[in-house]
C-alpha cells in the first residue's frame, strides 16, 4: 500500500516530466505559463457575549501563504491537446488558525475527484497543531480531443457556469464562497465531459463527474443546453450530484443600457438514492440582478439573491448545517434573502479600486469587501482588502458548550490581508 501511494504522490513530476519531454515537431506547440502568489492575513474573530454582557474580543490569529502554479500545455494538432497543472502551496500560521478563525465549515472543495494526492505533505492530515503546512494539488490533467462535430475533454478539468455575479444556484460543483480571495482558477474536477456546438451562438454540453472512489453516491453527471432567443441567452439544465436532481434554468440579456441576468435552481433532494426523497424536501435558488457601466473607468452592480434551504431566524442557523444543501449542494450562507451590491473603478490605469458587500436582509447584518489593487510591473500586482463583517455577535450560554447566532455575518471573522501576484 505505501508503494503504490508514493507513487501516486508522485504523479505530479512525473506528468510534468513527460509533458516536457514530448517534442514540439511537425507544428506541435508546447508551453509552459504559471504564477506566483503569496498572501498576508490577520484574522479578528467575533466577540462572544455571555448572558447579554460583551466579551473581550478573541486575539487576532495571523496567517501566511503562497502559491506556486506551473501549467503545461501540449497542442500537437488541431484535433488533440493537453494540460497539466500542479500548485504547491506552502503557508505558516497561528497555532489553532483552523479551528477558531471561522465558525461553520465551508464547501469541500475536492469532493469531486475520484482518486488524488495527498493534499498535505506535512504535517499529516490529522496533525492540526503544525504552524508549518505544506500542500500540494494536481489541479489539472487533462487530454481534449476537437472535431468538427463536437469538443470532448477527459480527466482534471474546470467546469463551472452561471450568469450571476456573486452567488451561482446552478454552480455546484466547484464553486468559491463569497470570502474566497484566490478566484482566478476554477478547482479542478474529474470528469468526462463532451460539447457539442448548435450554430453560432448555441451548444449542448454533457458531462459525468467522478465523485470519491469512483462512487455513484460521491458523483454527479448533466446535460446542460445553452441557445440564443430574441436577444436574451438561454440555459436550460438537468443534473445529478450525489443523489440528488437539480433542474437549472439561466437567462441574461441587455435591458435598458444595463446587463440583466437571472440564474435560478430547483434541487430535488435524495430523488436518486432509491429512499424517493430524503426528509429535508427539495429547495429552491435564486440569483437575478443588473449591472451598469457608467463610465469607461466605472462599473457597478446589484444582485438579490434567494436561498430557500436557508433559515428565517438567525437562532436556527446551526440546525440547517446538516441539511443536504449544505452537506451535499454546495450552499453556504445560512438565510433566506440577500442583496449583494458592487462596484468597481479603474483610479489610474495601474490602479484598480473594488467594493463589495453581501447583505444578509433578515438579520440584518453585511459583509462588507473594499479591495485595492496596483500593477506595479508587468505582470505583477500588489494589493491589500478587507472583510469586515457587521452584525450582532454570538452570545453563548451554558458555559460555552452551546454558541446561539445572533446574526449571519457577525458571527464571521473580520480578515484584513495583504497580497503580491506575478504571472510567467
Amino acid at each position: 500500500m505505501s508503494r503504490r501511494l508514493n507513487l501516486w504522490n508522485a504523479c505530479p513530476g512525473i506528468l510534468l516530466f513527460l509533458c516536457a519531454a514530448v517534442p514540439a515537431a511537425n507544428g506541435a506547440e508546447l508551453s509552459l505559463r504559471g504564477s506566483i502568489k503569496g498572501y498576508g492575513f490577520v484574522y479578528q474573530p467575533p466577540s462572544i457575549r455571555h448572558f447579554g454582557q460583551s466579551a473581550a474580543a478573541p486575539s487576532a490569529l495571523g496567517l501566511s501563504s503562497s502559491r506556486f502554479r506551473f501549467q503545461i500545455s501540449y497542442r500537437r494538432n488541431a484535433w488533440l491537446d493537453m494540460d497539466v497543472a500542479y500548485d504547491i502551496a506552502p503557508r505558516i500560521q497561528s497555532s489553532g488558525l483552523a479551528e477558531k478563525a471561522l465558525l461553520f465549515e465551508k464547501l469541500d472543495p475536492f469532493v469531486y475527484r475520484a482518486a488524488d494526492l495527498r493534499q498535505r505533505l506535512h504535517p499529516g492530515e490529522t496533525d492540526a497543531s503544525s504552524r508549518f503546512v505544506l500542500g500540494q494539488n494536481l489541479d489539472r490533467a487533462a487530454i481534449a480531443l476537437h472535431a468538427d462535430c463536437a469538443d470532448m475533454t477527459l480527466g482534471r478539468q474546470a467546469i463551472a457556469w452561471g450568469s450571476a455575479r456573486v452567488v451561482n444556484p446552478t454552480d455546484v460543483l466547484a464553486p468559491f464562497t463569497f470570502e474566497t480571495l484566490d478566484t482566478e482558477e476554477r478547482i479542478g474536477i474529474d470528469a468526462a465531459r463532451v460539447r457539442i456546438p448548435l450554430g453560432a451562438l448555441g451548444e449542448m454540453d454533457s458531462a459525468y463527474i467522478f465523485g470519491r472512489h469512483f462512487k455513484f453516491a460521491n458523483s454527479a453527471f448533466y446535460t446542460r443546453a445553452r441557445f440564443n432567443a430574441h436577444e436574451t441567452d438561454i440555459t436550460v439544465l438537468i443534473m445529478g450530484f450525489r443523489e440528488n436532481l437539480m433542474a437549472g434554468f439561466d437567462m441574461a440579456r441587455s435591458l435598458g443600457g444595463a446587463g440583466f441576468w437571472l440564474e435560478t435552481a430547483y434541487v430535488f433532494v435524495d430523488t436518486l438514492s432509491g429512499d424517493g426523497g430524503g426528509p429535508g424536501g427539495g429547495y429552491f435558488r435564486a440569483s437575478s440582478g443588473l449591472d451598469f457601466n457608467f463610465t469607461p473607468e466605472s462599473y457597478a452592480f446589484i444582485e438579490y439573491h434567494f436561498n430557500g434551504a436557508g433559515a428565517s431566524l438567525a437562532r436556527d442557523y446551526p440546525a440547517i448545517l446538516a441539511h443536504p444543501a449544505y452537506t451535499k449542494g454546495s450552499v453556504y450562507l445560512m438565510s433566506r434573502h440577500y442583496l449583494i451590491p458592487g462596484i468597481s473603478h479603474q483610479l489610474s490605469p495601474l490602479v484598480l479600486f473594488t467594493a463589495q458587500c453581501m447583505i444578509n436582509a433578515a438579520d440584518p447584518s453585511a459583509y462588507l469587501t473594499p479591495q485595492i489593487e496596483y500593477n506595479i510591473a508587468p505582470n505583477t500586482y500588489v494589493g491589500a482588502g478587507a472583510f469586515i463583517g457587521i452584525g450582532e455577535d454570538p452570545d453563548a450560554a451554558m458555559g460555552d458548550i452551546a454558541s446561539r447566532l445572533r446574526s449571519e455575518f457577525g458571527s464571521y471573522p473580520d480578515i484584513y490581508f495583504g497580497s503580491i501576484r506575478h504571472y510567467f
